[in-house]
Parts: structure tokens; sequence; C-alpha cells
């Protein structure tokens, strides 16, 4: 199993956990063969390229107790194929449940009221805090979630807080009491093929400073990941009710990931779905998924990438902390270095991860963000360029 060695620049994300940001955000990982797939855009396929009618393939999903759909969080062709896809379980299922990666559980009494009609956008995306737990455009989401309240179909938060999980992959799972993990259980061990991905992902952007304990805690940190999403998951199942986790498609390759702790939780029933685009004439790896869904050229209707920094970040007393730098980015440009703190950005203080992302995404192109950083004591001004729309 190989997955993609090219980073792609997140916003910002917290510590070392955002390196698992890059398994959802990475293209997938294609096998050695430059055909194109036989089946045509708008079509269900297997990975060894047998075609899928789509009734027949509805039907036997609807009769699973778990379906996940992975996505690259930024690709807004994936969340329509998600919304459709979605649609079509509905129709075949009406005791549907959406599950969330984009929300931990703390945001469960929001998802609640937006089902009940009781938030507008604007309210349900300040009682979810939705900006700070999740750096992706809730566009690109609440045509989803609109799909979920007019139909009522409950939604649930799979995800944890990043300070659950690094307190899990940091301490410890003996150290944090049941009540504080939500009764979350210690993760199955992981797949080898999965822990090479992983260690593979680690080593192609750490800095050379990292250590063999920061790839530990970055494997826990993706177990922990797993680990909650699939008991979520588990717990919402049950005979005669199909649960849909939407994820990033790093959760779920392969078997691996969440598909991999569900089974250590008794779930067999369940298949993972991902898009794959017909357009690269590329043959995907086999075993990637249990279905694909074959997309065309949506690159014309993708919305315009927003400004990256290219770091990580984790938060700390007095700004944020910077934990890794991506190859090529707006960051290493600076001569950003892993442990300066970024006190100030665009002249705001800065108090946690989620509010350097929020300054950064209404960057336009082209433009000057200043930011203040504190390195051994001393504190400076930097000025970050944004490329332009030509560059």
């Amino acid at each position: 199993m190989s997955l993609s060695r090219r980073l792609i620049p997140a916003l910002v994300a917290p510590g070392l956990l955002a390196l698992s940001l890059c398994l959802a955000l990475a293209p997938l990982a294609t096998a050695n063969g430059n055909a194109c797939p036989d089946a045509a855009p708008g079509q269900w396929q297997a990975t060894d390229g047998t075609p899928l009618g789509t009734p027949a393939l509805l039907s036997e999903l609807a009769a699973q107790r778990v379906v996940l759909l992975g996505e690259q969080h930024d690709r807004l062709a994936h969340h329509r194929w998600q919304l459709h896809t979605l649609a079509g379980l509905h129709a075949h299922q009406p005791d549907l449940v959406i599950g969330l990666e984009m929300l931990p559980r703390e945001a469960q009494p929001a998802l609640d009221a937006w089902i009940a009609g009781e938030l507008d956008e604007a309210a349900f995306l300040e009682a979810s805090d939705w900006h700070r737990h999740w750096g992706f455009d809730p566009g690109l989401y609440l045509p989803i979630l609109h799909f979920a309240r007019m139909h009522r179909i409950p939604l649930l938060a799979l995800n944890v807080t990043p300070a659950l999980r690094q307190r899990l992959a940091g301490e410890g799972w003996d150290a944090v009491p049941s009540a504080e993990r939500h009764a979350i259980t210690p993760p199955a061990a992981p797949p080898a093929a999965y822990r090479e991905a992983l260690t593979e992902v680690f080593r192609a952007h750490s800095t050379g400073a990292d250590s063999e304990a920061s790839l530990e805690s970055f494997i826990a940190a993706q177990l922990v990941w797993d680990r909650a999403m699939a008991t979520a998951l588990a717990e919402a199942s049950g005979p005669g009710r199909l649960v849909v986790g939407l994820m990033g498609q790093g959760h779920l390759r392969h078997g691996h990931g969440v598909p991999h702790q569900l089974y250590d939780l008794g779930i067999a029933a369940q298949r993972r779905l991902l898009p794959w685009s017909a357009a690269d004439c590329e043959a995907p790896p086999r075993d990637l998924a249990d279905a694909l869904f074959l997309l065309g050229d949506e690159a014309p209707f993708e919305p315009t990438a927003p400004p990256r920094l290219g770091l990580w970040v984790d938060g700390a007393d007095d700004g944020v902390r910077v934990q890794g730098i991506g190859r090529d980015s707006v960051a290493e440009g600076l001569g950003l270095e892993v442990g300066d703190i970024i006190l100030r950005a665009a002249g705001q203080a800065l108090r946690r991860p989620s509010d350097l992302t929020a300054l950064v995404s209404r960057q336009p192109p082209g433009s000057l963000m200043p930011l203040e950083i504190r390195r051994d004591g001393s504190v400076w001004e930097l000025l970050a360029r944004f490329p332009s729309a030509s560059e």
C-alpha cells in the first residue's frame, strides 16, 4: 500500500494531529497502469473494474449497519457525491443516521437543534463552534445538513476534541477516566500496512528533528481519531438502521482506520465507498474500497482554493506553537521554524489555532499579512505574502 507523499498545504491544524489531515486530503494513490476504466463517469464499479448496477448496489448497502463515505474535505464534487448517495440510501432505508467527522461530541446539542428546526445557519455554526472545530468552508457541507434537516434524519457528531486526542495519545488511555473520554475504549492495534503508511506520511512531512516518540504520538493520535469515530458509529447502529459516516478518505482506505476499528467493535456488516476520477485514466489500487463512484471532469466547478500558510500549529499559553511546516509553503519561505510561537496575525492576538485559520482564510490572493512571532525569547515581525491568482 502506498500513500501520496505530496503534501497538501493545510491552512493550519492542531499539532501532529494535522498530519492525520494529510491522510484525508492527499489524493488517492494509484496503481501501476494507465488504462482508462471501462465504466463511464456516473457509474459505480468495484476496484477490480467490474461495473456495479446502482439499484442492486444501493439495496445491498442499505442492508448494512454502517456505510462509510470518504471525501477529500475541500472537494465540492466529493460532497455532491455524498449528498446524492445519501439520498439514494435514504430511499432504500428510511431509518438513517448521518455521522460527521467534522464535529466532536460536544457539538451534538447543536446538531439536534438544527434537525429540529430551532436554529438558522448562522446560529447553528455558532452553536456548534464549526469554525473552531473544522477548518473547512461550511458551505461545502450545508447542502447535506439541509437534506438531513428536510427529512428529519438524525445527525451524529463522531469526533472528539483535539485536546482529548492529545491527552489520550500523550498520557495514555489509563490516565484519562472513562467518563472523560466518552467511554471510548482503547483502539485495536493497527494493521501493519496501516502503520507503515502512517509512518511514510510522517517521515515525508517531518522536519528532520522529529523523534521516534513524535512518530509514536502521531500514530497514537490517528488511532484515537479512528476509534472515536468507529465507537460513535457502532453505538448508533442497530438492526434495521443504517448509519452513514462522512469522513476523510484516509480513515477508510483499504479497510484500515475506522473499518478496522469497527470490526474490532463487532460491526462486520459495513461497507466503504469512495469517489474516483475517471478523467485521470488511472486504475485504482485493488481493495481500495468496496465500491467506487466514477466522477467526470469536475474541476471547473471546484471553488478557488483558500490561502494557505502551510504549517501545523498547536495551542500555547500566549499564542499558537508551530509544530510542522510544509515544504515549499508560505511558512517555509518566511523562515518559520518548529517551536516558534505566533503571537499575533494581521494585528490580532491569537488564542487558539482556529483564530489563525480564520484570519488566513480571509486573505485575498496577493495580499500581505503581518505575523508577530517569538523565538528563543526574542519577538519580531514577519510579513507573509500569499501568492496572487496568476501565481
